[in-house]
């Protein structure tokens, strides 16, 4: 088969973050793409990680580096010459913006803004990329799906930053980028993204499966709260997309787009728990308590409207809840209680994603 019109087999692709839990499946999805894949990021931020069990420093050009090193990253962009930038190195744990907001929004504000400014200096063909938040909305929590031209904006640091990170984007593609030469630019917003291989801070999958390790149960604030849970290769189907769709034109140059689960994934905290538990297996203890300690503001409801990428690109998504939830359970039983492969469990996850997109005729798989 031939993913995304091929664009990806040959490129030499960029991706800042590369580290982290959505850009190692990422970097997973473009080695098996064909791409020569090189990865900036300032280190592994958990233990255990995903990029480390599966080996992927041994896989890529891997690079140690702050994205908000101007010098650093013109020279590797210069050196590398990339056709594809995925940026996606951010500070994303809504509680660490508490804790240090100044570094949050050096980093997810200026950070992107360095990257972009980088790319001014490129003379060749590139595309970019940039990955924000679907946080970076003025949540007032409506009963619809926010669209791209919603208020951007936050009542909390992360938030803010996220906002902050699309109005820099849109002032430099005004400034900048506006006529296309050669560098075409798009963001993408995404959230609510669960999957194999997080173990990121104060993330619900991520507690349950540290706590069901234990044989204990995990503990919940928030258990009424509303998301619409989408599995990690949803994003990064669309991200994927919006990239080749950037490298065959400038149509969509300059636009920002949400990817988000079909509406019918609309789970509380509580309901994911349970089809959580249901695929991890047997436990000694109830899967949950409810603690009802809410250290720091948290949404009760937000969801997206992805109407414009289906207008613009043809994209959708593909997996319903119980696939993504199936997908994700297993990936924790087969690595963790069964000592599976991670690298060959990750590839088989996204094969088997690609197999039910082609089944269900998704446009990037044509």
């Amino acid at each position: 088969m031939s993913y995304f019109s091929n664009a990806y087999r040959g490129k030499k692709v960029l991706v800042t973050g590369h580290t982290g839990f959505k850009g190692s499946w990422l970097v997973s999805w473009l080695l098996d793409l064909g791409a020569d894949v090189v990865g900036f990021s300032d280190g592994v931020p958990t233990s255990p990680s995903l990029f480390e069990l599966s080996v992927l420093a041994n896989r890529i050009d891997h690079r140690i580096g702050d994205v908000r090193d101007r010098e650093a990253l013109s020279t590797l962009i210069a050196e590398v010459r990339p056709d594809v930038v995925f940026h996606l190195a951010a500070q994303a744990i809504v509680s660490t913006s508490y804790v240090d907001p100044l570094g949050t929004i050096s980093t997810n504000v200026i950070g992107t803004a360095t990257v972009l400014d980088a790319l001014r200096d490129v003379t060749w063909p590139c595309i970019g990329v940039i990955i924000t938040s679907d946080k970076c909305y003025e949540n007032v929590e409506w009963p619809w799906g926010y669209r791209e031209t919603d208020r951007l904006g936050g009542r909390d640091i992360y938030s803010a930053s996220k906002g902050a990170a699309e109005l820099i984007f849109h002032a430099y593609h005004h400034s900048f980028f506006a006529v296309p030469q050669n560098v075409r630019l798009a963001t993408g917003r995404a959230g609510n993204v669960i999957g194999g291989g997080d173990w990121a801070a104060d993330r619900i999958v991520v507690d349950c499966v540290k706590a069901w390790q234990k044989e204990r149960p995990v503990d919940i604030r928030s258990p009424r709260s509303t998301r619409p849970w989408q599995h990690v290769l949803e994003p990064l189907s669309g991200y994927l997309a919006l990239g080749a769709r950037l490298l065959e034109s400038d149509g969509l140059h300059g636009e920002s787009f949400n990817f988000g689960p079909q509406a019918e994934q609309n789970r509380t905290v509580v309901e994911l728990l349970g089809d959580l538990a249901m695929r991890w297996g047997p436990l000694a203890c109830e899967p949950y308590v409810i603690t009802g300690d809410i250290p720091f503001h948290e949404a009760g409801l937000l969801k997206l409207s992805c109407d414009k990428a289906l207008l613009e690109m043809r994209w959708q998504p593909t997996l319903t809840y119980t696939e993504c939830v199936s997908l994700t359970g297993d990936w924790y039983r087969r690595v963790l209680r069964e000592q599976g492969d991670v690298f060959t469990i990750t590839a088989e996850q996204i094969r088997h994603y690609e197999e039910l997109a082609v089944q269900r005729s998704r446009v990037w798989t044509a």
